[in-house]
């Protein structure tokens, strides 16, 4: 079942429609795994602060979730979960369902995620796709902890380019009580060496989406 984006006349539209079944829940492991990063430039990179602004074929792992951009502001909650401003053409996401082997996929121009509520708010040609089933709209927010989903018609918005610069690559190892700086003799923006590619994913099982307009945006 798929559903278009509607705008009418300017005005946002809500999508309304139903996918009975199952919530689906993000991977509830995957805050306590490192958060791996790449990208063409990473200067902005500051290990005592656990934030990062990430520019050209930008990818972030934490656990089973992959995000893939053109530009990611990134951020490492005290929870150790991920927060992140994505841009792409498009940007994706990618989690896995917890407790078993399906995964959710989102698509957009821009993305606003927050990891310590579990929300994904997707900007500019959405797509979330669960199996064979799919929302598409100018706006998408989705409760990764419930399997919620609101839909919007909105207007596009334009996104940055993507940066320049040699390939840099660095993880952040989940937090403790006492934040450990940058290893001994290594400046705080110095980046370390190239993580461990995660081994592609094997084909899911179609999964279902459960609409709630209670999400707030």
């Amino acid at each position: 079942m798929k559903l278009p984006a509607c705008l009418c006349g300017g005005v946002a539209v809500v999508v309304a429609a139903l996918f009975a079944v199952a919530p689906a829940h993000a991977e509830k492991a995957d805050r306590d795994k490192p958060v791996n990063f790449s990208s063409d430039d990473a200067g902005g990179v500051n290990y005592e602060t656990r934030t990062g602004s990430l520019k050209g074929n930008v990818v972030i792992t934490q656990g089973t979730m992959t995000v893939r951009a053109d530009r990611i502001d990134f951020k490492q909650n005290p929870d150790n979960s991920l927060s992140a401003t994505v841009y792409g053409n498009p940007l994706s996401f990618r989690q896995k369902k917890d407790g078993t082997d399906e995964f959710y996929e989102a698509y957009a121009q821009k993305a606003v995620y927050d990891g310590q509520k579990e929300l994904l708010e997707l900007f500019d040609r959405a797509l979330l796709k669960q199996g064979n089933d799919e929302i598409r709209s100018n706006y998408i927010s989705y409760n990764t902890s419930t399997g919620a989903f609101k839909a919007e018609g909105r207007p596009d918005q334009p996104g940055p380019a993507t940066g320049p610069g040699a390939r840099v690559r660095g993880t952040f190892q989940p937090r403790s009580d006492a934040l450990p700086g940058p290893a001994k003799g290594t400046p705080g923006a110095a980046a370390t060496p190239p993580a461990k590619a995660a081994a592609p994913a094997k084909a899911q099982a179609p999964l279902k989406l459960t609409p709630d307009s209670t999400i707030k945006q």
